[in-house]
């Protein structure tokens, strides 16, 4: 083996001094980029890809899961901002071996508070300990947000009496921590205080507070009961109401003139008034019988009559005398009578009518002037008394405004300032280029340069001359040195072989040899041996 590497290596010394300079220079480098490829494969296969694990950890929180990779044994990058990286392939199964041991929890204490069975505390510390655990799950759920990076929440609950105070009810503190120091939207503010009043028995969202850490007041005081939480929701009401009418307007009219080229402004008169109309009408046609009351009366009677004449006689009774019955008058009556109620029709109406009605509209429309030419040549075109009343139409058809009401739709032609905005364009558009180019040249930087290496090389390799090896001379008088063997006898060497110097021309066992070792080398020469034959022959022919 030690002589296999040893003729192997004497071998490669016999090459590399056969080479020339240019020669050497170019296998010098091809071994340099052989060597470089290599081991910039082998170190790009034992690179190790790492991903986020968690992010925006609190200096505590990073602590305990760092402590858990490394009783885990899990490589890991620690970075600013609580960000904590593992190889990508382990990312998913530490996650779940971290949420198994309860890592990490987030800032404060939540209802793993509860977990352990605490025997013998007080309805105090009882209560105290569930509204910590409350603000604990409170800020978690609230961090959880794209916008927000952290949260902590401050709840004040009212203590159990059997006399309810009315002035007494529960509030909450949100303290939230923005991401990039930007503005939170209204509608992530109103998910905040919906989120932690239905959380909380008994608190309503107006009594949650929202402050970010800049120190601004994120919430409003928005109670109905209040003329400042009145005046608020009809402000936004009415801004609302704008808004959106003229964001219609505008949009139909983009659609005609092109975006950019119409600004709409809507102002609304709203009443807030409540007012309730009631009003009974009689319809002396529509009658209907109420109540009908009829009764007959039937009277009779009878009276004897007296035809004896006035005085003592006819009123003393003669008892011995009978007297003649007295004649009779009887007299009947019959009474009826009928009575009949009648009902009048009525109507009653009454209508309510809600706050927000609109008083009155106006709207202030301009449009862009028509412009025609570019550069010096730009001129505006003024449209046509026409144009501008069908967008004067259109414009009013889409606000719904009333000309009976006495609303007021004002529509103007004006050249809008566009320098600006062309001026941002062809900078965006010349950065759009110059990034453009920057990319091509660099990433066309790299192939050109082993483009300039290869023909480089190629050039080095052309202007190389090919060492000439003498053909048909004795060969005891090839052109390397000899050398001595142990008995004396020198010995011709080419390549990796000797032969005896014999007289007389090269065998054909040495050419064959000769080719198989060196095959390039042995044809220039025989293509410069037969060169130079043909050379000599045509010089003696000139001699003679």
């Amino acid at each position: 083996m030690n002589q296999n590497l040893s003729k192997l290596g004497k071998q490669l010394a016999d090459i590399w001094g056969q080479l020339g300079a240019s020669q050497r220079v170019s296998v010098a480098a091809a071994t340099f980029v052989l060597i470089a490829g290599l081991a910039a494969i082998s170190l790009w296969s034992s690179h190790t890809d790492y991903g986020l694990l968690y992010g925006g950890l609190s200096d505590a929180e990073a602590s305990k899961v760092t402590a858990a990779l490394d009783d885990a044994k899990v490589p890991y990058k620690v970075s600013s901002g609580g960000s904590i990286s593992v190889p990508t392939e382990k990312i998913y199964t530490m996650r779940m071996n971290l949420a198994g041991k309860g890592i990490p929890q987030g800032d404060g204490v939540g209802f793993e508070i509860f977990d352990k069975p605490n025997f013998g505390i007080s309805d105090f510390v009882q209560r105290a300990n569930y509204t910590r655990a409350l603000q604990g799950e409170l800020s978690r759920t609230i961090g959880q947000l794209d916008e927000i990076q952290s949260a902590r929440v401050m709840i004040v609950l009212p203590e159990n009496r059997l006399l309810l105070d009315k002035n007494k009810f529960a509030t909450a503190s949100v303290f939230v921590r923005v991401r990039g120091n930007s503005q939170l939207p209204a509608q992530a503010i109103n998910s905040i205080r919906f989120l932690v009043a239905n959380s909380v028995e008994g608190l309503k969202p107006n009594h949650v507070s929202v402050v970010d850490n800049l120190g601004n007041v994120l919430s409003e005081n928005q109670d109905d009961d209040s003329i400042t939480g009145l005046s608020t929701s009809q402000l936004a009401m009415r801004r609302n109401l704008e808004l959106y009418l003229a964001r219609k307007a505008q949009d139909m009219l983009e659609k005609v003139l092109g975006p950019g080229q119409a600004i709409v402004r809507v102002s609304a008169e709203v009443n807030y008034d409540t007012s309730t109309k009631t009003e009974d009408k009689y319809d002396p046609d529509g009658q209907v019988v109420k109540m009908q009351t009829k009764t007959d009366d039937s009277l009779s009677s009878a009276t004897a009559a007296n035809n004896q004449a006035t005085g003592i006689s006819a009123n003393t009774a003669d008892t011995n005398n009978a007297v003649a019955a007295a004649p009779v008058n009887n007299t009947k009556n019959n009474k009826s009578v009928s009575t009949i109620e009648y009902e009048v029709g009525k109507v009653h109406t009454e209508v309510t009518q809600a706050v927000g009605g609109l008083k009155r509209l106006t709207a202030a429309i301009t449009v862009a002037s028509q412009m025609e030419g570019t550069g010096a040549d730009r001129k505006m075109v003024a449209r046509t008394p026409e144009e501008m009343e069908k967008l004067r139409r259109i414009a009013t058809s889409a606000i719904g405004a009333d000309t009976t009401r006495g609303d007021i739709v004002a529509l103007e032609e004006m050249p809008f300032n566009d320098q600006f905005a062309n001026d941002l364009t062809q900078q965006m558009d010349q950065q759009t280029k110059r990034d453009y180019w920057m990319n091509l040249a660099r990433s066309l930087m790299y192939p050109g340069l082993g483009l300039v290496a290869l023909f480089v090389l190629m050039r080095a390799f052309k202007s190389t001359s090919v060492p000439e090896i003498p053909i048909g001379v004795p060969v005891g008088r090839l052109g390397y040195k000899s050398t001595a063997t142990g008995n004396g006898n020198g010995h011709n060497r080419f390549g990796d072989f000797s032969f005896e110097p014999q007289p007389g021309v090269v065998t054909v066992d040495v050419l064959n040899k000769l080719i198989k070792d060196n095959p390039n080398n042995m044809t220039q020469a025989i293509r410069d041996w037969m060169n130079r034959g043909h050379t000599t022959e045509t010089e003696t022919h000139d001699r003679r």
